[in-house]
């Protein structure tokens, strides 16, 4: 179990290696992935909730609405989606393009959008 803050440093560790152009996509996409994770966690360590895994995500969010209130489907539903649909594109596979990096970067910069929000 790890407090906000240290998800926080998770996070901006892996947001300064998922920004670094010179690292491939797959690098970068996976800094993405767990990047807003530790994100998400740091939220839910707010309300003392703490998911831990990241298959967890969609389960503790809704079983905790008041992490993300009336955001909460958005959020597990953009996180769900770069885990089980674009994610597996760069780790597991050569199938991606350049449009699902523009996804991956489009649900993450939302996914911050709320986190930030809740954190002020």
């Amino acid at each position: 179990m790890s407090s906000e803050e240290g998800h926080l440093a998770q996070y901006k560790d892996f947001k300064r290696a998922a920004d670094m152009e010179e690292n491939p996509l797959q690098v970068r996409v996976e800094s993405i992935f767990l990047g807003i994770f530790h994100l998400i966690d740091a939220c839910a360590a707010r309300k003392n909730v703490h998911i831990n895994k990241h298959q967890r995500v969609r389960d503790e969010l809704k079983a905790n609405p008041v992490i993300f209130g009336n955001r909460t489907d958005e959020v597990w539903k953009a996180f769900q989606d770069i885990e089980t649909r674009l994610r597996p594109k760069f780790v597991y596979g050569k199938s991606w393009a350049r449009g699902d990096f523009d996804a991956v970067l489009e649900k993450s910069g939302r996914i911050e959008g709320i986190c930030k929000e809740v954190m002020r």
